[in-house]
């Protein structure tokens, strides 16, 4: 009951008129942050946080937290619309809202986008409401061991039930996680791979490579093809969300798996929606009736993906307030805000700043219901683009791709790896190697090698940690199975054709 009354005050403060007009011009803005490539949260949030200095705290978190509310929705935008991602975590929604977009059910894709995300969201600030303490204790039990095993799932998803070979999908991840492993050493701090570059130590961002390999590659083939680069017309009408509405009843269970899962990875400390949205991406699809069918336009691909990132994007912000952790980079800008302000973020936080910490909670609800109403009924404003000849558009999305690129780490670097990106992605995509594994593999690389040199470390040097703590265990045997599926299934199907045999 405390909760609640702390919730009802919160509320009383969230939906005073200067802070409602914050929360609005926050997911505004996110929005349309998301909606740029390139941009992201994380970076919306560093840009414009300054503008909170003249703000009171509890208001400053509230519009900080709208942006990034604002950029989950907007992300999806252009990932369906366009196939390239408006946000990292948006790079998965694209495996399968961009074709079913393609099919004439753009609608379909982006309310199947929005409304999961948003139930996948209120039910994530529920949790955080009312279990935020006991949730970030139990996610800082999981241990280095722990966390490769479910990394190491997350790859095993792509090589098992991957469409395609299984060799080149395979080489299409080694190929992400030696673009990962460029920069410093994560233990040591020595320079890999830099070829004596001093820019080349912060490694290549994953933004600039999903942008180039997606979005100019795209462009690439799509100019190759027809010399122009088309977008897909997007409105979102009532019988779309009713035929969503549906298909979620339908897979209840892929929701609440890609709720769940998204608000666990973003407690845990570093991951955030990225990892959070390919991991639920590929359980969906590891448990689906029709897994050979994702990839080619299934709601039930869009719903899984987009219900973890929203949910991860409410979790990450609980290791933050309780324990001073940040769940995500975002998460971690904000934090930096906190100590602006001049808050020390902990369990103490409760207590001392209730005014700060329940005006969060209460502005999680208030800007996940702006942002669904904002992005259901401004779709069309964002279609108008398509109405831009093609040869204004195309160069159009390459300058703000460019820019997008230009402005992860202000260097023109950057802009020369995106166009590098883009030639790999188009080559890719003629030689009919699958980018999703290499993308993923970019963005879980470092933490993976980080869990996997801890555990080794901790056990020195034996495998063996793996399989004597339970649940690493579990997810150890799991992935392994799957991985070796590709090996197994022609294996089962050779020996239930003898038995068959042998009975009749």
């Amino acid at each position: 009951m405390e909760a609640l009354a702390n919730l009802l005050h919160g509320f009383s403060l969230a939906i005073s008129p200067f802070n409602l007009g914050i929360a609005l011009l926050g997911v505004v803005l996110g929005v349309i942050i998301g909606v740029l490539p390139g941009l992201g949260g994380t970076s919306g949030v560093a840009i414009l946080l300054p503008l909170t200095f003249v703000m009171p705290p509890a208001s400053a978190i509230v519009f900080l937290s709208c942006i990034y509310w604002g950029a989950l929705f907007g992300g999806a935008i252009t990932s369906i619309l366009f196939s390239i991602p408006g946000e990292p975590w948006s790079v998965a929604t694209m495996f399968d809202g961009h074709p079913l977009a393609k099919q004439g059910r753009a609608g379909t894709a982006l309310a199947a986008a929005f409304i999961p995300g948003f139930f996948a969201a209120m039910i994530s600030v529920l949790l955080f409401t009312f279990f935020a303490p006991p949730l970030a204790e139990i996610a800082l039990r999981f241990g280095p061991p722990e966390n490769f095993a479910v990394l190491l799932l997350a790859f095993s998803t792509f090589a098992g039930l991957g469409r395609g070979s299984p060799a080149k999908t395979l080489a299409s991840a080694a190929i992400g996680f030696l673009l990962a492993s460029v920069g410093l050493d994560i233990v040591t701090g020595r320079p890999r791979m830099t070829f004596g570059s001093i820019t080349m130590l912060s490694g290549f961002s994953f933004i600039t490579a999903s942008i180039g390999l997606f979005g100019i590659g795209e462009i690439l083939v799509s100019s190759e093809e027809a010399l122009e680069f088309k977008g897909v017309q997007g409105t979102v009408r009532l019988r779309d969300i009713w035929e969503v509405l549906k298909t979620l009843v339908r897979n209840a269970a892929t929701f609440v798996t890609g709720t769940l899962l998204g608000f666990w990875i973003g407690v845990m400390p570093g991951t955030g929606a990225t990892p959070a949205s390919f991991m639920s991406y590929g359980i969906a699809k590891q448990y689906s009736k029709h897994p050979e069918k994702f990839g080619t336009g299934v709601v039930e691909g869009v719903i899984a993906t987009e219900s973890a990132a929203h949910a991860a994007g409410i979790g990450a912000l609980l290791p933050m307030i309780t324990l001073g952790i940040p769940g995500s980079p975002t998460a971690a800008v904000i934090l930096g805000g906190l100590y602006i302000w001049g808050l020390q973020p902990g369990p103490a936080l409760f207590l001392e700043q209730k005014d700060f910490v329940w005006g969060l909670i209460a502005s999680m609800y208030v800007g996940n219901v702006f942002g669904v109403l904002l992005c259901l009924f401004l779709v069309p404003l964002f279609a108008l683009i398509l109405r831009v000849p093609a040869p204004i558009l195309t160069p159009m999305i390459v300058l703000f791709s460019a820019i997008g690129a230009y402005a992860v780490n202000n260097t023109t670097l950057d802009v020369w790896l995106l166009l590098i990106f883009g030639v790999i992605g188009y080559v890719f995509k003629k030689l009919d190697y699958p980018l999703a594994p290499l993308v993923v593999a970019m963005v879980l690389g470092d933490i993976t090698e980080e869990a996997l040199r801890q555990s080794l470390i901790l056990s020195d040097g034996s495998l063996l940690i793996f399989f004597t703590r339970p649940i690493a265990a579990g997810f150890m045997v799991t992935a392994l199975v799957l991985f070796f599926l590709p090996a197994l299934l022609p294996l089962v199907t050779r020996i239930r054709g003898r038995m068959a045999a042998q009975k009749a």
